[in-house]
């Protein structure tokens, strides 16, 4: 597979730049473990892909390289941070991609961009050699453009035990997640989801998620206490250097007091009492993975404001230990831009989500959409004599 490597994951001998003029000139000295593993398992490593700056963001334009636009309609935003991995597999570029999901990083630039992406059971991909927002939430995440492909990618990127395999049954179906504040076209996609896994013989269950209308909150404290004091010398000597949007989300970490961040740390732990008393009586949960389509590239609108909306559904599974896949399930009858949705499982069950995905996508054919900016020949293999140095590098 030809695999690309959001710019936030160490490629020995080939710039990191985490998409920030503070790492221009930064140089990558080893391999990071997931890039390790995968040139161990024989993937050829062909891009460097634009992001977020400092994987802060959710629509991939705050970067020192210049925005990253969607393959299905370039004046639309391609979710982020991990916006350039989901637009270069939706677009061709790539077999698959490798992002980092925080706050819902893979998940949004999937359901943007029409792929399938995976948030992972936390602590199961390693994370050495990769640039941090959050230790408490930072995850490594496959991206590519089936579940079959996202299985087989994360089969050599895990690093923890799997669950026992068993077959899933019941699946929960949250009323709080399809509401008035969600665009109708994407409540009657994900609706239509729920009926074709009804007609596979899944049992779709009414549910309640404990604690759902507090878990962004809480993830956003916790977090951005986090990005505060990993970049607080940066605003405090440099602050010109950041694009204005991250200044203004790192920002925000910077008044949050040791309370209110214990606090938070309390509604954590609820919160995961809650969903595994929950995913005792399901065994998924299906969600929509954005509440809104896909907006356009917009200047001077309120950052803060996008981004609680844009995550609104994707940054309380954060808090969640276990992992959530993100799956194409329908297009936006108004704008023709691809819907997302999302299955959670308990931690370490992702081959659960896997069994679903790909009993879902046997039988539905949204993930093999393609955008109109899309590669239709083979690329020229430049990437063969990178591949040999990378290999060289590993090998001393």
């Amino acid at each position: 597979m030809t695999i690309g490597v959001k710019d936030n994951v160490d490629v020995a001998g080939v710039p990191t730049t985490c998409a920030s003029r503070f790492f221009s000139d930064r140089i990558a000295s080893a391999h990071a473990e997931v890039v390790r593993r995968l040139l161990t398992a024989g993937a050829q490593i062909t891009a460097k892909l634009n992001m977020a700056e400092f994987a802060v963001g959710v629509t991939s334009q705050n970067s020192a390289a210049g925005p990253v636009r969607n393959p299905w309609d370039p004046t639309r935003v391609p979710g982020g941070s991990s916006g350039g991995s989901g637009v270069a597999v939706a677009a061709g570029l790539v077999d698959a991609a490798l992002g980092t999901d925080t706050g819902g990083s893979v998940r949004l630039p999937a359901s943007a961009c029409g792929i399938t992406g995976l948030r992972p059971t936390w602590g199961s991909i390693s994370n050495t050699g990769v640039f941090p927002v959050s230790d408490a939430f930072d995850t490594v995440g496959p991206m590519a453009r089936s579940v079959t492909e996202v299985a087989r990618l994360f089969d050599v990127l895990r690093a923890a035990p799997a669950a026992s395999p068993r077959p899933a049954r019941r699946i929960g179906l949250p009323s709080v997640f399809i509401t008035d504040d969600v665009d109708a076209a994407i409540s009657d996609a994900v609706e239509a989801a729920a009926r074709q896994l009804e007609k596979l013989g899944y049992e779709m269950v009414p549910v309640d998620i404990p604690g759902a209308a507090h878990a962004q909150d809480i993830v956003y404290t916790l977090l951005y206490s986090d990005l505060a004091a990993l970049h607080r010398d940066r605003v405090r000597s440099s602050p010109e250097l950041f694009h204005p949007d991250t200044l203004a989300r790192v920002s925000l970490g910077l008044s949050i007091s040791d309370f209110e961040k214990k606090a938070a740390i309390a509604g954590k732990a609820e919160f995961r009492r809650g969903l595994s008393a929950l995913l005792t009586n399901v065994d998924a949960v299906l969600t929509p993975t954005m509440p809104i389509d896909v907006p356009p590239i917009a200047g001077g609108d309120d950052v803060i404001a996008r981004s609680r909306r844009l995550g609104q559904f994707s940054y309380p599974w954060s808090l969640h230990e276990g992992p959530t896949l993100a799956l194409p399930v329908g297009f936006h009858p108004h704008s023709g831009m691809p819907i997302g949705a999302q299955l959670t499982a308990a931690a370490h069950h992702e081959s659960l989500l896997f069994g679903i995905g790909e009993e879902f996508q046997r039988t539905t054919n949204w993930h093999t959409r393609i955008p109109p900016l899309h590669v239709t020949r083979p690329l020229p293999r430049v990437s063969n004599a990178l591949n040999r140095v990378l290999r060289s590098t590993e090998r001393s």
